[in-house]
């Protein structure tokens, strides 16, 4: 059976399709069963940030598959402990929960901060506040904790003790800190809310609230992370160091993952029994997301994406129908004045470009490691689209 009439016949559904069945992909280029190639600048919705099968990520995932594929959490490997030592040293954290995506990261970011204000304050503090227009994933927690109604429903009753504040309004924030607050939740940039980068001054000022009333401030990174935004933590962009900080999506280079990284306030939170996962840390998966930052940390590499990031800013915004350009780095927004987002996605498609869209706008979140003769080729499809 084909493969798009087998998955409308057997798989839930749960996802906007587009009709394109995908069979192959080297460096930014995907081939769909027919053959038809296509430039992707969506990389798995930032999945695949080295791009598809890259070299050495997959010598590296395969040796490991061929070594151990998997091993309770109970007892320990080394593949495991040399990516969280990479980790750790590379962002200044302490210790980390590892987990299978960016939903398992942000809950065990939300257990952390609850028990971390129980074991010093006690009961009845443990609301956390997140921003209007964010998205934290889809378990039922993080799905609550998501500031946008229009995910607020069906799966009633939702779980209880989260608030939410409108983004870069500190006051607004400040009226919702009754005692009862625990933590903060932010994305830097809000991806699914249509790629909205946070102000400065305002991620400052809201650092320096937390640490003052001793509230954690969690940044969830799930899609900003990884040199996506021209640096390996959007966070060193605004100049703080959030007490935790999650990651999944471009972790893995295109395997599920999902990291929790705590500072050492809060690293001994969790003890045996109080999270864990079947398939965190597995060793395949750990393989992959070595060679990912081997590969994103190595001299000059975060310095081409900025300068990636600034060509296809520069170009896009030149066209008639492009209202203004979002995001940071290689997360990258389009607001359009006259046309519609879904249709320019369509319309891509057609023609041989992968793009996304957030809301009403465009968005591209190409691999990192994509060519100069790839964005050529993709904006050579794309910008005639953008014209009014």
């Amino acid at each position: 059976m084909h493969t798009i009439e087998a998955s409308e016949k057997y798989l839930m559904k749960t996802y906007g399709r587009q009709p394109l069945a995908a069979a192959s992909g080297t460096g930014c280029v995907c081939k769909d069963e027919d053959g038809k190639q296509y430039i992707d600048f969506g990389s798995g919705i930032g999945t695949n940030s080295l791009g598809y099968c890259n070299a050495a990520w997959a010598d590296a995932v395969c040796a490991q598959a061929r070594k151990i594929q998997h091993t309770s959490n109970y007892y320990y490997t080394d593949v495991q402990a040399v990516f969280a030592e990479k980790l750790c040293e590379l962002t200044g954290y302490t210790r980390m929960f590892l987990g299978n995506s960016g939903a398992e990261a942000n809950e065990c970011a939300i257990k952390l901060a609850r028990k971390y204000s129980f074991d010093r304050y006690g009961e009845g503090r443990g609301t956390i506040i997140t921003l209007k227009n964010s998205f934290h994933g889809r378990t039922m927690m993080t799905l609550t904790a998501t500031g946008q109604d229009v995910f607020h429903n069906y799966f009633f009753p939702f779980p209880t003790g989260f608030a939410y504040a409108a983004a870069n309004d500190l006051d607004d924030l400040k009226s919702k800190l009754d005692g009862t607050v625990c933590a903060v939740m932010i994305e830097l940039v809000q991806g699914e809310g249509g790629v909205c980068a946070l102000d400065y001054a305002y991620v400052q000022a809201l650092a320096k609230l937390c640490q003052e009333q001793d509230i954690l401030l969690i940044a969830d990174e799930v899609q900003t992370g990884v040199g996506r935004t021209g640096t390996f933590l959007a966070s060193e962009q605004f100049g703080i160091h959030p007490n935790v900080t999650t990651l999944a999506k471009g972790l893995g280079g295109g395997l599920p993952i999902g990291c929790c990284l705590a500072d050492e306030k809060c690293a001994d939170v969790m003890g045996p029994s109080s999270h864990g996962s079947t398939f965190g840390g597995n060793p395949v998966v750990c393989a992959g997301a070595n060679a990912v930052l081997d590969q994103v940390t190595a001299d000059g590499f975060l310095t081409e994406v900025q300068e990636k990031a600034a060509y296809i800013r520069e170009a896009v915004s030149q066209c008639s129908d492009v209202a203004e350009v979002t995001g940071l780095g290689l997360m990258i927004g389009i607001r359009l004045k006259t046309k519609n987002a879904h249709d320019i996605l369509v319309q891509a498609r057609e023609q041989g470009l992968l793009v996304l869209t957030a809301k009403e706008n465009v968005r591209l979140l190409p691999p990192l490691t994509i060519t100069k003769e790839e964005l050529d080729q993709g904006l050579k499809i794309l910008m005639p689209l953008l014209e009014s």
